[in-house]
């Protein structure tokens, strides 16, 4: 395995090229291609219409609605919910048949009020109509490392409670596209662990007037079924008599929370942007959080695809899957520096404006070679050039 800086360098230019084509991919591995420029122009070009129909999950995350104006964009009001309605089609028309759609958008408030916008919900809905997809689920992303937000109204005012998940809602074109949730299945609880272990239960009908059978929890499933969202009645008691490590392990086996915290810091490609004195992506995607989706509603070989890309969390999970991918991002500088989310051995080729040298040789030669050889014959584009060893 190689690694940046170790066993490979590479020049990024700080600005991109005024004649570079952005149909043309900023780096390619074998098994993807990452692309920078407007997804909205892009994914109408001939490379990326080549994947029409064979999508089998589009996951993202696009730009939240938000009255402080981002780095990476962000529209407000019906100018948001127009912008991103336009997706819908075009998104639609690159699924399979039995493919989906998966996106995470955050809360809005109306400006100067601590009242919530219901421009997300309407944003969502008009997402669903203009592609006619079907809502097979809505998720809820608890990120208990959130900071507190609208930090007029916690902080100051202290009249509303911190802000600390996301919705994230899963369409499909049919109403049953292809999804295995034994693909996410968790670890059981030590209660449950137990429970099968023994096979001792009160059976019966529940005040629910749910039926629980003899053999019902006597059956070792490889794990329990995660659920889209917590409710209060999963949470353990909060009277001082669980310690605070305690609780989070019990949140985290025993709830119905899908829960990602977003905290790391030492990740290798906030490191390589960090040490290169350029900007790291202020809203990075939990790895987690993509590797959840990627295994629940694809197969190994189908083809990921993300237009808002960032730093390229969803392409590096797509690989590490082995799944095919596709990402867009607007932004040069977190396009080009999400390259150091793969391994430089992956890399196979590179637009002329970032160039990569190898420094010495890696511990597998042969995948060494395999690798540029792929890289002599993968384009034959002036915009694309292989890797150039020292």
């Amino acid at each position: 395995m190689g690694s940046w800086e170790t066993t490979h360098s590479i020049d990024i230019p700080s600005t991109v090229s005024q004649r570079r084509r952005a149909s043309i991919p900023v780096y390619e591995t074998h098994l993807g291609s990452a692309y920078c420029g407007d997804s909205l122009s892009l994914l109408r070009t001939k490379p990326l219409l080549a994947h029409q129909g064979k999508i089998q999950l589009a996951f993202t995350s696009p730009p939240f609605p938000l009255n402080t104006k981002k780095s990476y964009g962000n529209l407000q009001g019906e100018d948001y919910i127009r912008w991103l309605a336009k997706y819908a089609p075009l998104l639609r028309k690159m699924a399979t048949d039995d493919g989906s759609i998966v996106i995470e958008i955050g809360n809005a408030w109306l400006p100067g009020e601590p009242v919530m916008s219901t421009h997300v919900l309407e944003a969502f809905l008009r997402f669903l109509k203009k592609g006619d997809l079907h809502l097979c689920q809505e998720f809820i992303w608890y990120n208990p490392a959130r900071l507190p937000s609208p930090i007029e109204w916690v902080n100051r005012e202290r009249i509303r409670v911190k802000d600390a998940f996301t919705r994230i809602w899963w369409m499909s074109p049919t109403t049953r596209p292809k999804a295995d949730n034994r693909r996410v299945l968790r670890e059981y609880s030590p209660s449950m662990k137990r429970l099968i272990a023994t096979g001792k239960y009160n059976a019966g009908r529940r005040p629910s007037e749910h039926q629980i059978g003899k053999e019902s929890f006597r059956v070792d499933n490889g794990g329990a079924i995660p659920a889209n969202v917590g409710g209060a009645d999963a949470l353990p008691s909060l009277d001082g008599t669980i310690t605070p490590k305690r609780f989070a392990e019990y949140l985290e086996q025993s709830t119905n929370l899908l829960k990602a915290a977003n905290t790391v810091s030492s990740d290798s490609y906030r490191n390589f942007c960090v040490e290169r004195g350029v900007p790291v992506h202020p809203a990075r995607m939990p790895p987690s959080l993509v590797n959840f989706f990627v295994k629940f509603l694809t197969d190994e070989g189908d083809t990921v695809l993300d237009p808002f890309a960032g730093s390229n969390t969803t392409g590096a999970i797509a690989e590490s899957l082995g799944r095919r991918w596709v990402s867009i991002e607007a932004d040069w500088t977190y396009a080009a520096h999400s390259i150091a989310r793969f391994d430089p051995e992956a890399v196979s080729t590179t637009a002329k404006d970032l160039r990569i040298t190898m420094l010495q040789p890696v511990e597998n030669q042969h995948s060494c070679e395999r690798v540029l050889a792929q890289a002599a014959t993968a384009s034959s584009s002036s915009d694309a050039i292989p890797l150039v060893t020292s």
